[in-house]
């Protein structure tokens, strides 16, 4: 193989000394990606503690009507140490406005199923 190539002829190298971008345009471009990432990340979470909320929230209903006929309220809120452990807890809430911890939903919520073969 030759050393020589004709596409090149011609070519100059650029300068190493200077950068090739601007500081002004570095600093554009990081921004630009910067707002582009988060435009792209926040929506999704958002999406997802919307659905999750909305979902704990129907489980909790169905949990409460089956264990607590009574209750006049519910609460279904994510705790990071509640009683059921780590995840969405379910609580009804009496006419006092007292909680009563009804059961955990777990870290993603899903429908609540009463279990089976125990009696109520």
């Amino acid at each position: 193989m030759s050393d020589f190539h004709p596409e090149l002829s011609g070519y100059e190298p650029p300068d190493a000394s200077r950068p090739l971008r601007g500081r002004r345009t570095v600093l554009l471009i990081r921004v630009a990606v910067v707002l582009g990432l988060v435009a792209l990340v926040v929506p999704g979470i958002l999406t997802t503690l919307s659905i999750a909320t909305a979902t704990a929230d129907r489980a909790c209903t169905s949990a409460v009507a089956r264990y607590y006929p009574g209750s006049e309220g519910i609460d279904a809120r994510f705790e990071f140490s509640g009683a059921g452990g780590f995840g969405w807890q379910c609580y009804a809430i009496d006419q006092n406005e007292r909680e009563t911890f009804v059961v955990p939903l777990g870290i993603i919520p899903g429908p609540f199923r009463a279990p089976t073969g125990i009696q109520s």
